[in-house]
């Protein structure tokens, strides 16, 4: 059974809004490319983290400069749609924009992915990182394999599923070598996989291999069955720990499906996701609860308060929980973020 290495461990993530209105940081191209601006950008956001919300443990490695090879403070998904011929467009506040491809169907060769500009560009950053600090560190978010598809090809996607499924299961295929090949390298240097994809991984002593799923939430669990599921088992075998990341309202649905994998160790659970019904299907899973950053911020703290304590009863194993909430927003109060974690805490003591 995979357990984390603290209680009901507790993340949150800052929107880049949030650290663009708090700590100046703007999310160019050189904030994840300049191996400088890379080393510089994370500690500046740990020392922030450590003067707002020290005392809840954040910000223990505001005196390290760190090699990190991705940004691990911001939710953002968008290397391997580039390295797949997507284009990307840098924001001062925001994540990276994918712009959709636009492509007929999914016919993708792997290896041009790992010619293409943008992996040959990540990995001069690599080099040049390893080449001065003799190690790398952190990982880079790397989507999922539904969200890149639909990059690529949009709604043509949807109707090739029901018309051509044969190519669609093809190019899932090839997708998901293109995420193996990349994540086994990030790993095999860094020792994680996906801290990118959701911070609460980094409590666990292996590192987990978080599959991000946000796009099920427009298909039916029968064509997840059909066409991702047999990926995530295959994943479930070869990459333990394993879990899907699904930040959408509706992962009940899909928990009867989740519960025919072969393993699954941990699961994001969107915020609006019936917890009880998942624990059913799902007795030996970590459940990582989401909260929901906007409705977050017109909260006051005794329902902030009052709605982890229903969740956390609701996941029905505390040794099995955590709780995070992802894209907090440059309007969220501190006394907000600090009831969170003072919540998690004391629902550690009461057991």
């Amino acid at each position: 059974m995979n357990r984390p290495n603290q209680k009901l461990p507790i993340d949150i993530v800052f929107h880049p809004s949030w650290w663009h209105a708090h700590a100046g940081i703007t999310f160019d191209e050189d904030f994840f490319y300049h191996p400088k601006k890379r080393v510089e950008s994370e500690r500046h956001m740990e020392q922030v983290l450590y003067d707002r919300f020290g005392q809840y443990g954040l910000g223990e490695n505001r005196n390290k400069d760190l090699p990190v090879i991705g940004a691990t403070h911001i939710a953002a998904g968008y290397l391997i749609s580039e390295m797949l011929g997507c284009d990307v467009r840098y924001n001062e506040d925001a994540p990276p924009d994918v712009l959709p491809a636009g492509r007929e169907s999914l016919d993708i060769e792997p290896d041009a992915a790992f010619k293409s500009d943008a992996f040959q560009r990540f990995s001069k950053l690599c080099e040049e990182l390893k080449t001065k600090y003799g190690y790398l560190t952190g990982d880079v978010n790397w989507g999922g394999v539904l969200n890149i598809a639909l990059d690529l090809c949009g709604q043509n996607l949807l109707l090739d599923m029901l018309e051509n499924p044969d190519a669609v299961h093809t190019g899932f295929a090839n997708i998901a070598e293109v995420i193996t090949r990349f994540v086994s390298g990030v790993q095999s240097e860094t020792q994680t996989s996906s801290i990118s994809v959701n911070r609460v991984v980094r409590f666990f002593e292996q590192p987990v291999w978080l599959h991000s799923e946000c796009s099920n939430t427009m298909i039916s669990a029968e064509d997840y069955e059909k066409f991702i599921l047999p990926i995530d088992a295959a994943w479930s075998r070869e990459q333990r720990p394993f879990g899907i990341h699904h930040c959408g309202k509706d992962p009940h649905r899909f928990a009867e499906s989740y519960a025919k994998l072969p393993h699954l160790d941990f699961l994001d659970v969107g915020w609006g996701g019936d917890v009880k019904v998942i624990r059913q299907h799902l007795p030996d899973t970590f459940l990582n609860i989401r909260l929901d950053p906007v409705q977050l911020n017109n909260w006051s703290t005794d329902e902030i308060r009052e709605t982890i304590t229903r969740l956390v009863a609701d996941s029905a194993n505390s040794e099995l929980t955590g709780v995070c909430c992802i894209n907090l927003d440059q309007d969220v109060k501190d006394e907000q973020i600090a009831t969170i974690f003072e919540t998690v805490a004391e629902l550690r003591i009461a057991g």
